[in-house]
């Protein structure tokens, strides 16, 4: 991120002593973002075995609301859970007022503190703090990595007068400490595309050896993080993709490299920047990151978790990035066949039902939310009215049939808004017709309808998401479950053929593009298959299923192709 100059001294004192300042507080995980009460980010997760039982633990630096750049940084807090879903905050363990070696900032804006990232280690009953912050008046090239101590994972952190020993001059940002199986701890940080390891000595306070350069890395920047499993060491890390951080990871045989660059396994998410951590609990591995979500801002972010797997040959899968989209408006799920009232929007609040940009509300007593509703007096229709672009409506639908579906929108633009449109996404995704939708100018009390066609819906439970570009006047939308009847459109041009076709069971897809996402419907409406890919010419297999007709969807990004896929038995060759 920048060039930084470090210095270290060297101590075993204890300076001062910081409990949780804030008592401990319980909550229950039901969705990304993790943490809403304040924000966080920069999650580092480890597992202690504390009285005999295991826990996770995540060490999140913490953003101070009004930003103010990253200068406003400060108190950190622990976070930790024995099931993944109720949640204990454990208060503040520090602050930047309380590290005896820091001094005031005088060259960045009025409150900046510069706590950032952090992690944690343990060894021998201790559990040790390490912290960036800096130590002289100019923040950006006095970094140091501060260290505090305690006997307890998240209380009681004693404030070592002194940073880590060892260290070069030149100093850089995000500390991570690794201990190996056989108790060998590894320090390593980096930042301004520079990344550098090295041993630690058995009192986790000192180097033991110089620092060495994190060979084999592509495009770091920052945000190191380190982990084993199967005997191979992974390196983690934040590129240098402008405004959109992405986690990549590479992978080693010793825990200081040389490393070999994999990929990426975390996408950019709603945050300008990109931080992780990865860690195994209770049999299965988890990635923690940050998004901007709750906020809106990049500089005001939001630790996640979600499931992370790994692929036979160790490489790992690009995780899946979850969020909580809030839940069905006063208890009341909606269905599919069924008609959907725009005002009905999840409840949940800015940032997980809906996201709203726009001052005021029309219609206050309605919901009291910042989403604008209004009522037309001359046909008596509640409606949502007062979108911009970038702001969203959440819906939680219950969908009875698997089908293929039409959904008609009662919508109008706004007066003097004459090319708005709307997209839809369905649990997170783009829907299975990823078109953006004209809507025609229209008066509140005289809209127009806008139908949106073969919109594949499987049963069950699924959240769909509202998108609009512009002001629009949306009063409602009704799902129409389609005939089983088989229907055909012409072929993208992206694609060759299908072939063969009638199979006995193999299906095979020619395509100028990859293809990305594959489905196949019985007759009689019934999903058989689905499935996500990435290739140019993959295969369908209908083997199991009996003889046939059968609609096949795929789509490339770029296009959608349909068309019907004939089984034959045996007997008709």
């Amino acid at each position: 991120m920048k060039h930084l100059l470090f210095a270290v001294c060297i101590g075993l004192v204890f300076a001062g002593s910081v409990r949780g300042q804030q008592g401990e507080n319980t909550f229950v995980f039901t969705g990304n973002p993790l943490v809403r009460a304040i924000y966080t980010a920069d999650p580092s997760a480890h597992v202690w075995t504390v009285d005999g039982k295991e826990r996770l633990y995540v060490y999140p630096s913490h953003d101070i609301d009004p930003p103010s750049g990253c200068d406003r940084m400060d108190k950190y807090h622990v976070y930790s859970t024995d099931d993944m879903v109720n949640w204990v905050d454990h208060g503040q363990i520090l602050e930047a007022s309380q590290v005896p070696w820091g001094v005031p900032i005088t060259n960045a804006s009025a409150g900046a503190t510069f706590m950032w990232a952090p992690d944690c280690a343990y060894r021998d009953g201790k559990y040790y703090f390490y912290f960036p912050h800096p130590y002289g008046p100019t923040w950006n090239d006095t970094w140091r990595i501060g260290i505090a101590v305690s006997d307890e994972p998240a209380a009681n952190f004693r404030v070592l007068p002194h940073t880590l020993a060892g260290l070069p001059d030149e100093g850089h940002i995000d500390p991570c400490v690794f201990v190996d199986d056989d108790g060998q701890a590894y320090f390593y940080y980096g930042g301004g595309s520079h990344c550098f390891g090295a041993r630690l000595k058995d009192n986790m306070i000192e180097l033991d050896g110089e620092l060495q350069a994190m060979n084999g890395l592509t495009d770091f920047h920052e945000g190191a993080w380190v982990f084993k499993r199967d005997g191979v060491y992974y390196l983690t890390y934040a590129d240098n993709r402008n405004g959109a951080n992405q986690l990549r990871y590479a992978t080693s045989s010793q825990p200081l490299g040389p490393w070999t660059y994999k990929g990426i396994y975390l996408n950019s998410t709603s945050s300008d920047t990109s931080h992780g951590s990865v860690v195994e609990y209770r049999g299965q591995w988890w990635a923690f990151y940050h998004t901007a979500d709750l906020s809106g801002t990049g500089l005001l972010r939001s630790i996640c978790v979600d499931s992370l797997f790994f692929n036979e040959n160790g490489t790992i899968r690009t995780v899946v990035q979850t969020k909580d989209k809030g839940t069905p408006y006063q208890g009341t799920r909606r269905t599919a066949p069924g008609v959907l009232e725009a005002e009905d929007y999840n409840e949940g609040g800015q940032g997980i039902a809906y996201w709203d940009t726009t001052e005021g509300n029309a219609s206050l007593e309605y919901r009291r939310e910042d989403v604008d509703i209004a009522r037309d007096r001359r046909s008596n229709t509640v409606y949502v009215t007062g979108t911009a672009p970038k702001e969203y409506l959440n819906y939680t639908i219950e969908v009875l049939e698997d089908g293929i579906y039409t959904i008609e929108f009662r919508i109008g633009a706004a007066t003097g808004d004459t090319e708005v449109k709307f997209y839809l996404e369905y649990d997170q995704k783009k829907t299975s017709n990823p078109r953006r939708y004209t809507v025609p100018p229209a008066a509140a009390s005289a809209l127009a309808t806008v139908t949106v066609p073969d919109i594949e819906l499987t049963k069950g439970i699924h959240t769909l998401g509202f998108y609009p570009s512009g002001n629009l006047y949306f009063d409602k939308c009704t799902f129409v479950r389609q005939p089983t009847a088989i229907r055909e459109v012409e072929p993208a041009p992206a694609l060759s053929s299908v072939y063969p076709n009638p199979s006995e069971g193999i299906f095979y897809v020619k395509s100028a593009d990859n293809v990305q996402w594959i489905s196949v419907f019985g007759t009689d409406g019934r999903k058989v298959l689905e499935k996500e890919t990435d290739d140019p010419q993959p295969a369908i297999d209908l083997s199991e299923q009996t003889p046939g007709i059968y609609l096949l969807t795929l789509h490339t990004g770029k296009q959608t192709y349909r068309c019907k896929l004939v089984k034959q038995s045996a007997a008709c060759r």
